[in-house]
């Protein structure tokens, strides 16, 4: 049989998976929060230092072994790798195009911006919560939503009191701002 049927795919061809900047629109920066940046730089460091190492020793020892082509740790060794590898390349693209935005220097402030936690009532009488992050730490679950979510884009720069229009496509819906908050600056103190 031919080497060209046997091989493994190569890890550039795994990159079609995951674009460069995925999800954000062309021309735009990767804003992101001093929470969301640390937590990708630690996840990056993680799989550098911890993980990657430890699934290279299992692909060493699983090689040692002998025959490879039937070997369960080498195969899914390998494939682990790869997309450890893919996602450190990701993360390395991602955190170099980032712009760290801190929120709390809009405190005290009641326009929305980036970072604002925002409590609004839809034309239903539903109210909802959510913060305005960077696409790369945005979790619906935890009420945080992207800065390039429609819904984002309808409260950026409205002000506590206004109503603004959201298009969906159920149709359009209005929203009233009710509440606008941001973190306080962290101080640090010193001795």
């Amino acid at each position: 049989m031919s080497k060209a049927f046997t091989r493994e795919p190569d890890a550039e061809a795994d990159d079609s998976e995951q674009p460069e900047a995925a999800g954000l629109p062309a021309g735009t920066r990767n804003y992101i929060t001093p929470e969301g940046y640390a937590r990708l730089r630690a996840e990056l460091l993680e799989l550098i230092d911890v993980e990657r190492p430890r699934v290279v020793d299992v692909v060493h020892w699983a090689a040692s072994n002998g025959d490879r082509s039937e070997n369960g740790d080498y195969i899914y060794g390998k494939r682990r790798l790869r997309e450890i590898d893919r996602r450190i390349r990701f993360l390395t693209k991602r955190l170099e195009i980032a712009v760290v935005t801190d929120p709390s220097v809009h405190h005290g402030r009641d326009e929305v911006f980036f970072g604002a936690t925002v409590t609004y009532e839809d034309d239903l009488g539903e109210q909802r919560t959510v913060t305005i992050v960077g696409i790369d730490e945005a979790d619906h679950s935890q009420g945080q939503v992207s800065w390039i979510s429609p819904v984002a884009r309808a409260l950026l720069k409205a002000r506590v009191g206004d109503v603004v229009r959201l298009q969906t496509p159920a149709g359009t819906r209005m929203l009233e701002i009710l509440e606008v908050s941001y973190p306080q600056a962290r101080t640090t103190s010193s001795s």
